[in-house]
């Protein structure tokens, strides 16, 4: 049982990029789950304007730009990346207990706002995806999609991502209970699918999404630009080549605690 070492992170090494042959049988992989930040950029497309709109609505002059969030999204938590932030602009930094309201009061709004946010956004689909999906629905290999957002901006999402009819499953937190991480969403995922981990492949866009996948014992894929060694997009990628690196992730014994 073996977890991905924090030095491999660091410098950009994953197990997709070694091509020694591979020595035990493949496995057969009977899904595919992706989540939702590896379909498009939800975070900057979409939680960073809600993000905004909430600084607006408490009248502070803070506008996060992308660049600015995606250095903010090293910390795992968002009421850290509010509170580094303020502290950066000496905003209400003369009290810990009033940062800490302010903070929760501006986290709160933008929960309130991200529905919203998020149906109107004009996100698109990362390049390729439309096509592996096409591909797995074509040979069989059930495709799920989780997130730990509302259902109710979700589905629409995806639908406008993707399509209708080619995702079988879709987990969102409001079939989780509160606080559940993205692992519990995959687990689920698998359940109503009818595919056991050791068969599944995840695609994840971030190194946290990635952790949670194989916590639940699923060999992952990063998908993300800004990290080095992880794929930038899906293109080329078909179902053939899933197969291949979900094998390969096995032969070499890249599997979680719970797997």
């Amino acid at each position: 049982m073996t977890q991905i070492p924090d030095r491999a992170w660091r410098a950009g090494r994953f197990w997709w990029d070694s091509s020694r042959p591979s020595e035990a049988g493949p496995q057969p992989l009977r899904a595919v789950i992706f989540d939702l930040d590896s379909l498009t950029d939800a975070e900057c497309g979409g939680s960073r304007l809600a993000f905004n709109a909430a600084f607006a609505a408490h009248r502070l002059p803070v506008t996060w730009s992308a660049a600015r969030y995606r250095k903010l999204l090293a910390l795992r938590d968002e009421r850290q990346r509010v509170a580094a932030e303020l502290r950066a602009r000496g905003i209400c930094t003369e009290c810990d207990v009033l940062l800490r309201v302010l903070v929760d009061q501006i986290c709160a709004t933008k929960s309130r706002m991200l529905d919203e946010v998020m149906l109107g956004a004009d996100l698109d689909a990362r390049s390729g995806l439309v096509e592996l999906i096409t591909d797995g629905f074509t040979a069989g290999v059930a495709v799920g999609v989780v997130s730990t957002g509302r259902r109710q901006w979700v589905e629409p999402l995806v639908r406008q991502l993707v399509g209708d009819g080619l995702v079988q499953t879709v987990v969102t937190a409001d079939d989780l209970a509160p606080t559940a991480p993205l692992g519990a969403a995959f687990r689920m995922a698998l359940a109503e699918m009818g595919a056991p981990a050791h068969d599944s492949l995840a695609f994840t866009g971030s190194t946290d999404g990635l952790r949670d996948a194989m916590s639940v014992g699923l060999a992952g894929v990063l998908v993300d630009p800004e990290v080095i060694g992880a794929r930038a997009d899906y293109v080329g990628l078909r179902i053939a080549d899933c197969q291949r690196l979900h094998a390969e992730s096995w032969a070499r014994g890249n599997r979680s605690a719970a797997a």
